[in-house]
């Protein structure tokens, strides 16, 4: 008698499709020789991350497997993708590079990423965003190069980098969020370093950019994230001022509204949101990870770090219920949030130190494949 698992094992696999992805070319080669394609496929899908590389050695054919949007998809489908980390950084001299680091081999520590297109190694104010399985690097303007339309994609899958659609103006120093599988450019500077006071939004279906004038835009733009839907950009406090300013921009409806005041109050750093929670991580004075909690309309500390073990400055990115901080030499702290909060709670956090650098993180994202 066929068992549950076994009906849908063969459900998954069936009728030359993967549970909804082609396979391949039944005239080609089997990928592994006396083995249907489709066995092969659910089998090497289960394979960890950090042997795919091995797997694309093997030959061509799996090589563009490994590679494909199917198999992303596949994965992404049935809850096997792995998650990791990916950061833009510059060293001592201005240079950008980019690294990823597998969270689940910290010892092994951040690898470079190598390819990174030769023009925007001494960029300043670039978008750095995730759709997908692909990392985007958008905009930017140099010490003496005005501000750029280009944009560039790193595709995890393949490792390598390639050209993407260009924004329809130049920016720099802009607000740069994903939405509902967009991208969105907010504000930022042009060419005679004025404020732009437009927003463009990359769908990649029809890759292609489309731009809107918007009078709402703020100027400044210092910080942005998303929560509950909406992308909130924060601007700079001035220097005679303490006061910090935000605005919502809802994506749906293309509308904005004010930020609330108390909650903007305590945005004084990188923030990042687990679970539709707001974390904010306060370095005006040490290394603090704080909390916006709905329900009281107040800012919870929820711990102090080291700065011996952060080495701020800092940025912030998410897996699950774990933050990641990382601060200069890629030096990374990983803190779970699941008793963030509760007084009789217990919290857990490790770090270990990254390359023996001074490295200074501008942004990471992450990417599940």
């Amino acid at each position: 008698m066929e068992s549950d698992s076994d009906s849908s094992t063969s459900t998954e696999i069936s009728d030359g499709w993967y549970d909804g992805v082609r396979q391949y070319d039944p005239v080609q080669s089997s990928l592994i020789p006396g083995l249907p394609d489709d066995i092969t496929f659910f089998c090497l899908a289960r394979v960890p991350r950090k042997y795919h590389a091995v797997l694309k050695c093997v030959s061509k054919r799996w090589r563009d497997l490994v590679s494909s949007e199917e198999w992303y998809l596949y994965r992404k489908k049935h809850h096997l993708e792995e998650t990791w980390i990916y950061a833009l950084c510059k060293d001592e001299l201005d240079h950008l590079g980019c690294y990823v680091l597998d969270p689940n081999r910290l010892l092994s520590g951040w690898k470079r990423i190598q390819g990174l297109p030769g023009c925007c190694k001494r960029r300043r104010g670039m978008g750095f965003e995730v759709l997908g399985k692909r990392v985007y690097l958008i905009g930017g303007c140099g010490y003496i190069e005005d501000a750029t339309n280009e944009a560039y994609c790193y595709d995890a899958g393949t490792n390598c980098w390639s050209e993407a659609a260009r924004l329809p103006v130049t920016r720099c120093y802009f607000a740069c969020q994903a939405v509902d599988n967009k991208i969105f450019a907010i504000g930022g500077s042009d060419p005679g370093s004025s404020n732009l006071q437009s927003l463009d939004a990359y769908d990649p279906q029809t890759n292609c950019w489309n731009s809107h004038v918007d009078p709402n835009v703020l100027d400044d733009i210092e910080d942005s994230v998303v929560l509950d839907g909406k992308i909130y950009v924060r601007c700079g406090s001035s220097a005679v001022s303490s006061h910090v300013y935000a605005l919502a921009y809802e994506p749906s409806s293309g509308t904005w509204e004010q930020a609330a005041p108390d909650m903007v109050m305590g945005w004084r750093g990188p923030a990042i949101v687990v679970n539709g929670t707001l974390y904010v991580l306060n370095q005006t004075s040490g290394t603090q990870l704080i909390m916006w909690q709905k329900d009281t309309r107040q800012w919870i500390s929820v711990r102090r770090f080291s700065s011996k073990w952060t080495r701020p400055p800092c940025r912030l990115v998410a897996i699950g219920e774990d933050i990641l901080i990382i601060g200069k030499g890629l030096s990374t702290m990983v803190f779970s949030t699941k008793n963030a909060g509760k007084m009789d709670g217990i919290m857990l956090s490790s770090s270990f130190r990254g390359l023996n650098s001074d490295l200074e993180v501008i942004n990471c994202r992450s990417i599940a494949v």
